[in-house]
């Protein structure tokens, strides 16, 4: 596959994903296909997969419908779980009214309490995720698994083989493997490319409603920026930013826009839109199909675990990989394990990796912009 149009129609495309599929989603339903929408990367994706289901996340990144939401949740949570139910209430999110069955997770309170909510008026599916990595976590994170896959069995009375999760694990994997090649070309020096254009192909593709496509079509933009960057296409050579904490995403792009107007550029994003989602593969060739994607999700490394070794050992070698000169975390109001866990990652990329670190706290209002604006410029100019 040879990308024929320019670079910046490209990007455009992935961020108009979202919209895309939205038109998309009746003709799925129109065809009997199931779509099963879900919220968070510990989304096993690949049983709903295997069933021939439509898999996509669910809008939670605006602050439009929260003032409903704040009728029913308080208004000390975090924007992400009130814009989540507030698109749900509200109707106002085609991928959620299309949905036979939204899947949630026991990531954190605030958002197992939700889902309680979310079920008075829709089939909710929550998956019971523990909060640590070892051995018996593992052993109930696979259990759960195989649960999901016996209800969507139940549900939509079909039978899902081995066969056909091995099928959906690979489509999957090579979707990966074409989105870590992709955001791998920011380690060149200097950038090829902005790091908002990497995040509109990173988050379009979430929205993306054929898994199989990705592969080829990331691939072929991989290529594509390679060959120019050979040629001399590049961006001039600025301060490189990795960007970690919550999910970023619509309302939060506020965060990277304020990096790249103020003269750096983000390189890589170690969040949920980025290597924390990517950077894993399933193992294909395992034995145990359910074993090997139990033991994928189960590694992620968010804040929810406790001890949460695995987000220290990507970020890690993201900072080493990508010549990161500063580290940018984004939480979000309210949102408690991240807002907890930026003591201990200040103090490692700080002591460990030697090299300087901000956290800006924000919501999904754009009245923070000029503030954003100010403390990520200083923070730049001092790189």
């Amino acid at each position: 596959m040879e990308i024929i149009k320019d670079l910046p129609e490209v990007f455009e495309e992935f961020a108009e994903q979202r919209q895309k599929s939205f038109l998309m989603m009746k003709e799925y339903k129109d065809k009997g296909i199931p779509v099963v929408g879900a919220y968070c990367t510990y989304f096993p994706k690949e049983i709903a997969m295997a069933m021939g289901a439509a898999t996509v996340s669910l809008c939670s990144t605006s602050d439009e419908t929260i003032p409903e939401a704040e009728k029913d949740l308080p208004k000390n949570l975090c924007p992400l779980i009130k814009s989540s139910y507030g698109f749900a209430k509200t109707d106002k999110c085609p991928f959620f009214y299309f949905s036979d069955v939204v899947v949630g997770e026991t990531t954190c309170d605030g958002k197992k309490k939700m889902y309680e909510y979310m079920s008075e008026f829709k089939d909710v599916f929550v998956m019971e995720l523990p909060n640590t990595q070892g051995p018996e976590a593992l052993k109930l994170w696979k259990k759960e698994i195989i649960r999901f896959k016996e209800y969507l069995e139940k549900k939509f009375e079909v039978t899902i083989t081995d066969e056909d999760v091995r099928k959906a694990v690979k489509i999957e994997n090579e979707a990966r493997k074409a989105l870590k090649r992709l955001y791998e070309v920011m380690q060149h020096d200097p950038a090829p490319i902005s790091g908002h254009d990497l995040f509109k192909v990173l988050y379009g593709s979430t929205f993306k409603l054929d898994r199989s496509e990705i592969a080829g079509e990331v691939n072929a933009l991989a290529d594509k920026i390679e060959a120019e960057y050979a040629e001399g296409k590049m961006l001039e050579k600025k301060p490189r930013i990795l960007i970690t904490g919550c999910p970023i995403g619509g309302a939060t792009e506020k965060v990277i826009r304020a990096v790249e107007d103020n003269g750096g550029v983000v390189v890589t994003y170690e969040n949920c839109t980025g290597a924390k989602s990517i950077d894993r593969l399933v193992d294909e060739n395992a034995e145990d199909i359910y074993q090997a994607i139990a033991e994928r999700y189960l590694a992620i490394g968010c804040s929810v675990m406790t001890p949460n070794p695995n987000r220290f050992d990507l970020m890690g070698r993201l900072i080493d990989e990508y010549q990161v000169d500063g580290v940018l975390e984004m939480t979000l109001q309210a949102c408690h394990t991240y807002n907890v866990e930026t003591r201990a990652i200040r103090k490692f990329v700080n002591e460990e990796k030697g090299i300087p670190y901000i956290n800006v706290e924000t919501d999904y209002s754009q009245a923070d912009v000029g503030q954003l604006n100010t403390r990520i410029a200083a923070f730049i100019e001092m790189l």
